[in-house]
């Protein structure tokens, strides 16, 4: 296999079992001058498994600014690098999109090398629609979590999120609140021996007792929302009720209250009414 020279390699690793790594990854890696990864720890383990030795060059989340300048310098040399995560596609919630950013910039190669991912690992077997919202890690904080959880929950397709398994009951409570009457898929351990999927109704699902280890995916099911028929008549009965005692601002608002419409539509019902009541 001929690889390109002065090029950056994004190359798909396994998210468990070592076996899941393509022909092509496995060529890439043995031709590549240095290998960029996350933990090279981890990464020393997989290519011991693969029975190969590269040069590792550890790439994370808090040293990629300083590291990048150095990359772009050996790519130029003629180098061949290669970017791997601790697991599954580079860029998919890791390091390493200021860097392709920067190859961009450069006019440098930037060649993906498909394999794994816990993303499409998940959605092959939950079941749910595959028009699918990727999040990947959702916030930390309540109120930020909240913030994002609101928006998304007014979306009806399926959605994928990555959760710290010990902070997995913090997240299930807001999912309840959020997206009643959906299913969810919790997917941990995929591809190892422990591999366990879970599967529930949002509205039943139980917090654990125990704490889960590792990351999870979790998949929020698709949800049909049914439009709700504009019942005209029933508005014109309000805004004439309301008119009565409030201004036509506060009409509106107290409609809008109880019914979730149009706000333009029920304005110019209620306009249409006050200005016949003054004529």
């Amino acid at each position: 296999m001929k690889l390109f020279l002065n090029s950056l390699y994004i190359v798909s690793t396994p998210i468990g079992n070592l076996d899941d790594i393509t022909l092509r990854a496995i060529e890439v890696l043995k031709n590549s001058d240095i290998v960029l990864c996350e933990d090279t720890r981890r990464s020393l383990k997989l290519l011991n498994h693969l029975k190969i030795k590269k040069k590792l060059i550890s790439y994370h989340k808090f040293n990629e600014k300083k590291k990048d300048p150095e990359i772009i310098e050996h790519i130029n040399k003629g180098k061949i690098l290669s970017l791997i995560s601790d697991a599954g596609t580079p860029m998919l919630s890791d390091p390493g999109r200021i860097l392709v950013n920067l190859c961009i910039d450069n006019k440098i190669k930037i060649i993906p090398i498909p394999g794994a991912s816990s993303l499409a690992t998940a959605m092959s077997v939950s079941g749910f629609k595959d028009q699918f919202i990727f999040y990947g890690f959702l916030p930390k904080t309540e109120y930020e979590l909240e913030k994002a959880l609101s928006t998304l929950s007014n979306y009806s397709f399926s959605q994928v999120f990555f959760v710290p398994g010990l902070k997995i009951n913090f997240y299930l409570k807001y999912f309840k609140k959020y997206f009643a009457g959906r299913k969810i898929l919790i997917a941990k351990e995929m591809t190892k021996i422990h591999e366990n999927f879970i599967r529930e109704n949002i509205d039943e699902i139980k917090m654990y007792n125990e704490k889960m280890k590792g990351e999870l995916t979790i998949i929020i099911s698709h949800q049909n929302i049914k439009k709700k028929h504009f019942n005209k008549e029933k508005i014109v009965n309000k805004a004439i009720k309301y008119l009565k005692k409030y201004s036509l601002k506060d009409t509106v608002d107290l409609i809008l209250e109880t019914e979730k419409f149009n706000k333009k539509e029920i304005y110019s019902i209620c306009l249409k009414i006050k200005n016949e009541k003054n004529s």
